[in-house]
């Protein structure tokens, strides 16, 4: 599982092909990619490190407060481009990314956790949809949050 987790003053993503549109103030941007081999360990660790992290500033302007002490709102786009492999000539190589039928579901289970489990309430981009994701990023804060399958805390 890895993510990338951006501090946004607000976001949005739009899907053209089905008149979609979905957009949150204050929050993460999460661009989520479940990896082959990724189960509900990756995922639950994923969620609960995203609602967690201390990443927007408190009273003394510090990064302190996390998007739960802020009743902030998550943005969550799958995004399996995240594991790609560019080491190896230029085009990137997508064999570490989870099949479709098996990252989807892990996808809805990461904010479902979210949601449910950590009260972050969740807007979603479309499963493997072509979508714009427009974001103004606040400071700005990009995190990579990443476990392998099978990975333990140190």
């Amino acid at each position: 599982m890895i993510a990338v987790v951006q501090r946004a003053a607000r976001a949005s993503v739009t899907v053209a092909a089905e008149s979609y549109r979905a957009e949150i103030g204050p929050g993460l941007v999460i661009l989520l990619g479940v990896e082959a081999g990724d189960g509900e360990a990756e995922i639950a660790w994923g969620a609960a490190k995203c609602a967690n992290l201390r990443i927007f500033k408190d009273d003394e302007e510090k990064m302190n407060r996390s998007v739960k002490d802020l009743r902030g709102e998550a943005l969550v786009v799958s995004q399996f481009t995240l594991a790609g492999d560019c080491r190896k000539g230029n085009r990137p190589s997508f064999i570490k990314a989870a099949p479709p039928e098996l990252a989807k579901p892990l996808y809805e289970r990461f904010c479902e956790l979210l949601e449910k489990e950590h009260g972050v309430p969740v807007k979603r981009g479309i499963f493997q949809a072509m979508m714009q994701v427009e974001l103004v990023n606040d400071g700005p804060v990009t995190l990579l949050v990443q476990k392998r399958a099978g990975e333990t805390e140190t």
